[in-house]
């Protein structure tokens, strides 16, 4: 027991320094025929050193790079928790990296059709002053957009390829702020206010071109009613697969839907999900059976 105990929680530490390319080839029902598209995702970075340091950044840049993407979809979270955990003294907390710093490596990703990003709900969470305000900018947002990557906070645009056009969307976070102090005390099981507002988001949207959304958080997926049709493919990260997987079996998600949307291709009716596993930690700086991964999504007719 001891050395399994020894050998699980050395993987556990090691596991965070893999890094892999998973491959979807999605062929959703009202795609165009003629219409290919291959987007890469990176999701969840939490950059910190010593688990997510710039070097570390380079290195998924250029791996991502070699993919040859029409388009990087960057799904937020990019910065790590104002917390690690320490495991009996043995583990530093992480050491936050300027936000321009780790912005100027994520401004070599290359793409015909750009590069395009959401943020996540530590985005929000570390930035005091947004908090306040319940609204943004936020120093998040505002490093990525200096670089010249586009955050879309509830917007949609149109992108034309030679062989057609699809809409690419982008929902604003729905754990964005945390929730104003209640006079009982009383919270609900997952308490945090979102900004998203997907009929909004999809108002913009103005002919038949399919649409890709990228929201951080997959629960938006159970939630579209009626607009759930008009949606091709949706993108999302968060949940880190579990973090932890034992045997399959993921003892924590961070989801109203428990395991419902955990990890990979969620397939409902004639509606596609895709959840990356991500790449960085969250609160404990380890991995067991999720390694870190980009995602390499082909999307093509039926």
């Amino acid at each position: 027991m001891a050395a399994g105990g020894t050998l699980f929680g050395g993987y556990a530490l090691a596991e965070p320094f893999r890094l892999r390319v998973s491959r979807y080839e999605l062929r959703p029902k009202f795609w165009p025929q003629g219409l290919r598209l291959r987007a890469a995702v990176i999701a969840d970075l939490h950059v910190c050193d010593p688990w997510m340091g710039l070097a570390r950044v380079h290195q998924i840049v250029a791996r991502t790079n070699a993919l040859k993407p029409d388009v990087v979809l960057l799904l937020g979270d990019f910065i790590a928790s104002r917390r690690m955990s320490r495991i009996s003294g043995l583990i530093p907390y992480a050491q936050p990296i300027l936000n321009g710093d780790w912005a100027n490596v994520l401004k070599g990703l290359e793409a015909p059709l750009g590069v395009h990003a959401v943020l996540g709900n530590h985005d929000w969470w570390a930035d005091e002053e947004a908090q306040t305000r319940r609204s943004g900018p936020t120093v998040v947002g505002t490093a990525l957009q200096d670089v010249g990557i586009a955050v879309y906070q509830n917007d949609s645009v149109r992108l034309e390829t030679e062989n057609g056009a699809f809409w690419l969307a982008g929902l604003a976070d729905q754990w964005a702020l945390f929730p104003p102090w209640r006079a009982d005390g009383q919270y609900p099981p997952i308490p945090y206010e979102g900004l998203h507002d997907l009929p909004a988001t999809l108002a913009q949207v103005t002919d038949d071109a399919p649409v890709v959304l990228m929201a951080h958080e997959p629960d938006i997926f159970a939630e579209m009613g009626d607009l759930a049709d008009r949606v091709a493919v949706t993108i999302s990260g968060h949940t880190h697969g579990g973090q932890v997987r034992l045997f399959g079996y993921a003892p924590v998600v961070p989801s109203r839907y428990g395991r419902r949307f955990l990890y990979g291709h969620i397939v409902d009716g004639d509606r596609n999900l895709v959840v990356s596993g991500g790449l960085g930690c969250s609160g404990l700086p380890i991995r067991f059976g999720v390694p870190p991964e980009i995602v390499a999504l082909d999307i093509m007719g039926a």
